[in-house]
């Protein structure tokens, strides 16, 4: 292969971000800078065609490939360039490596903790999330304004939540769920809420000084009138509010569900029903997802040497 070749696929490969590096050459101090990640790809690709083949061929573009075509008289270098060819023109992949590579995605995507937190889930699979959690969660406080929030951003989320609210209600009529179940109306109905028991808290608060003075007149009149503090005591039955009938969970069965919840949207993933938040084409043909495999398998090798020792 021409040295200009090497030289101009090391320089544009050493600026793909993502791209795969051995462990050991990531953890020199300081980081590795783009020339040094440049030098390490054409020391590989000087090196080992075949096993640069097999790390970034993927990565390659049709005429980069055909840089590679002076050495396909080595059996290697051959088969890996009609194994990417044949890729690229839309060959099937065997079922069972489309299944390891999105596994092995998913792992990197449960690591990175974005994907696969409960609001970023909740955002896809609106209705979902309210059958395992949002039924037993108290709406207003996703309506509310945050510590440290601008105003701005308040409104902002208040009206992506007036959306995600829209679909789940949207989704219960479709399934023909009882209106008294449908869930709240968002934001909206939640600061009126909100309002409605802070007035109440200060009537109550008047009452109980009202109630105070009138006990300071006298104590015949006192034992005759309770106090409106009483009343509003002997009022509470622990019963929930004319209207709600949400059910609340401890604190171990809401991890429950959340488990529960995850598992299934990690199997919809699994199954390429995310087509519409993931490029699957690009993560079944990543051959560097196979290294995921490779390093499991190392690992439990190690594992079972040491536990027969």
């Amino acid at each position: 292969m021409e040295p200009a070749a090497k030289d101009r696929i090391a320089a544009r490969l050493s600026a793909v971000d993502g791209l795969y590096y051995p462990t050991s050459f990531l953890r020199i101090d300081p980081p590795p800078s783009p020339s040094d990640r440049k030098a390490a790809l054409l020391a590989l690709l000087s090196r080992d065609a075949p096993l640069f083949l097999e790390r970034y061929g993927g990565a390659l573009a049709p005429d980069e490939l055909a840089a590679f075509d002076t050495l396909a008289a080595d059996y290697e270098v051959g088969w890996h360039l009609r194994r990417l060819r044949a890729a690229s023109a839309g060959a099937p992949l065997p079922p069972a490596r489309v299944r390891n590579r999105r596994r092995a995605y998913l792992d990197r995507l449960v690591r990175e903790g974005e994907y696969f937190s409960e609001e970023a889930m909740r955002e896809r699979e609106p209705y979902l999330h309210h059958e395992y959690l949002g039924r037993f969660q108290d709406p207003i406080g996703r309506a509310m304004a945050r510590p440290g929030e601008r105003w701005s951003e308040t409104l902002m989320r208040r009206a992506e939540e007036a959306v995600i609210v829209e679909k789940i209600r949207g989704e219960q009529i479709r399934r023909g769920v009882d209106p008294s179940e449908w869930v709240g109306g968002g934001a909206e109905e939640a600061m009126e809420e909100q309002e409605e028991e802070e007035e109440e808290e200060e009537e109550e608060e008047e009452s109980e000084e009202d109630a105070m003075e009138e006990k300071g007149r006298g104590t015949e009149n006192s034992t005759e009138n309770p106090s409106a503090s009483e009343v509003v005591d002997s009022s509470k039955t622990g019963e929930s509010p004319a209207g709600t009938s949400r059910q609340t969970l401890s604190a171990e069965e809401m991890e429950d569900q959340l488990e529960q919840f995850t598992s299934l949207m990690q199997q919809k993933f699994l199954s390429g029903e995310d087509s519409e938040h993931m490029d699957y084409s690009r993560i079944d043909n990543d051959e560097m997802l196979d290294d995921h495999w490779s390093k499991e398998a190392n690992y439990d090798a190690e594992e079972k040497y040491f536990e027969e020792d």
